[in-house]
């Protein structure tokens, strides 16, 4: 799987009183397909995964699949403490078709997780997943930093095919490039524009799926009988392939020109969420070697990256979303929305990065 270019850490809708509000996620995931973005991550911490029962967790994994068009690349989630039920999350996202996993490092029991247990950890998900398992460190909210030469060791297991860093540090970015560089490179299937190939893109879909009509003969219509319209079959997708690496994606979108610069591949953003365009410039700018203009794009979203998505978390991004078009909403208590001065703040720094 090609993991390049910008991804949304998308957020779990809820309605004032908790309950999940699939109507806007789906509302959500629906314009995210119309961006540039590459792709979506769901159940990440910006997702609020850990608040989720695994009913609510599943549904959001469904729910958000269906709502999302066949050419973005979808990850899940999976991270458990216990091997057993990460494993059983990642089982149900493959039968939805995802492309990959995103697994956090287990730290309920930080103590006793030396390298030998964190080895043994991602071994036996990436052993037994059906799909692609992506390393996820974050230790804003876990207080734990998968280590370097762990990192090193678990980029040498065929199924471990990346990484998601959100130290916020460009420098480690810089140290984990260097120590996977030696990864045997993998051959992965993308389009002849050299964009991602999606497991949606290759499942042939109903005509209902697809949302359009689908012709039906006359001499089909008989007095008292249905006819059932089935779907044209797609066009061949022609593909060609491409070489690629042990894919580190950052955290942080106010470092997202940096870590691009040290080896990035893209980077899984709460920003993208509700200012993609803008995330997105940057990446291009970057793609297209030009860093006059990736550095003035960088700068344009550094501030909001800091103050939003840093300082105030989940509340003040579900607040910039409502500002942005999107629904936003409420964060599930114990998370509080913003107070009145923190949304003039947040109003301030979104003047620029308006969709």
């Amino acid at each position: 799987m090609l993991l390049e270019g910008v991804f949304a850490a998308v957020t779990t809708c809820f309605y004032p009183d908790g309950r999940p509000y699939w109507r806007k996620l789906e509302a959500n995931m629906d314009r995210y397909s119309l961006t540039p973005m590459s792709g979506m991550v769901l159940l990440g911490s910006t997702g609020e995964a850990v608040m989720l029962s695994d009913e609510e967790s599943r549904e959001v994994l469904s729910v958000a699949r269906n709502a999302t068009a066949p050419e973005k690349v979808l990850l899940a989630g999976v991270g458990r403490e216990s091997v057993i039920e990460t494993l059983r999350l990642a089982d149900y996202a493959a039968e939805l078709d995802y492309d990959a996993i995103l697994v956090r490092t287990p730290h309920y029991y930080r103590k006793q997780m030396r390298n030998r247990e964190m080895l043994t950890y991602y071994q036996a998900v990436a052993d037994r997943s059906p799909l692609p398992v992506l390393l996820y460190s974050v230790p804003s909210c876990t207080a734990y930093d998968l280590p370097i030469d762990v990192v090193a060791e678990l980029a040498m297991h065929p199924n471990i095919v990346g990484m998601k860093d959100s130290s916020g540090n460009v420098e480690r970015i810089a140290e984990l490039v260097k120590a996977t560089r030696s990864t045997k490179k993998r051959t992965v299937t993308v389009t002849t524009v050299f964009a991602a190939v999606t497991s949606r893109m290759l499942t042939p879909k109903t005509a209902q799926q697809e949302g359009g009509a689908t012709f039906v003969a006359a001499g089909q219509l008989i007095s008292g009988a249905t006819a059932l319209a089935e779907a044209p079959p797609r066009p061949p997708l022609k593909t060609r392939t491409k070489e690629v690496g042990f894919q580190l994606l950052c955290g942080s979108a106010q470092t997202l020109y940096p870590s691009l610069e040290a080896g990035a591949t893209g980077g899984v953003l709460a920003l993208a969420t509700f200012a993609p365009q803008a995330c997105c410039e940057v990446y291009t700018a970057w793609a297209e070697k030009d860093p006059v203009l990736a550095a003035e794009k960088q700068e344009r979203i550094a501030r909001a990256g800091i103050e939003i998505a840093g300082k105030m978390g989940i509340p003040g991004v579900k607040y910039a979303l409502d500002v942005n078009g999107y629904y936003g909403g409420r964060p599930r208590m114990p998370l509080l929305p913003l107070t009145g001065d923190e949304q003039r703040v947040v109003d301030e720094l979104m003047q620029d990065i308006r969709n």
